[in-house]
């Protein structure tokens, strides 16, 4: 048995680690416990349910990309448009690599997705603020023309690069020609975006 602590975060590290061994289906809380070398009852203690555990992993692992977001939206001296470039790309680098880096937990946020998840959903919902407010600031600005309510051509922008951010194409992400075409769409965007459109 172990001596150290039994926290959240180190059930959540040990949770990812047993999710990356044997993928969403086979991980059970049992194999969480014996990773710990804990009972599992200590690991029910801290998350109620199976479902409370895949949820919180899968929420830290978000929570990640998120806040590598969140730093680029706050860059208050950029440019507009470099700030929401800057952002749409980091958005599919981290979905990429998340990807291929991490498949077992991608596909925990793809059965998660399935699911909908609250925890998927809050994530989107805050992605969508911070675009938000990259919009706003270029509209405010005169950099970007406003459209209508910042959040819908928030919206309207996380909806056009669907492609670039959303699981179910992840297949796609690996084609040699993926960079053209997420260039392309980000121009396309940002064109449309522009106050001086000349």
């Amino acid at each position: 048995m172990s001596t150290e602590p039994l926290t959240a975060e180190r059930i959540l590290e040990a949770t990812e680690e047993v999710l990356r061994r044997h993928g969403p289906a086979k991980a059970t809380v049992v194999d969480v416990a014996r990773q710990l070398g804990v009972s599992h009852g200590s690991v029910y203690r801290h998350f109620r349910t199976k479902s409370a555990l895949r949820e919180a992993v899968t929420k830290r692992w978000l929570d990640r990309t998120t806040r590598e977001l969140a730093a680029i939206t706050e860059d208050e001296p950029r440019e507009a448009e470099a700030t929401l470039r800057a952002w749409l790309a980091a958005l599919f680098e981290a979905k990429r690599r998340k990807a291929g880096d991490d498949p077992e937990l991608f596909a925990t946020y793809e059965v998660l997705l399935a699911e909908t998840s609250t925890v998927v959903e809050e994530h989107i919902t805050e992605l969508v603020a911070q675009l938000a407010r990259i919009v706003h600031r270029g509209v405010e600005r005169g950099q970007f023309t406003s459209l209508g309510p910042d959040e819908r051509m928030a919206r309207a922008v996380f909806d056009a690069t669907n492609r670039f951010h959303d699981p179910a194409y992840a297949p796609q992400w690996l084609r040699p020609e993926i960079e053209a075409d997420f260039t392309a769409l980000v121009d396309l965007v940002v064109h449309g975006l522009r106050a001086d459109r000349g």
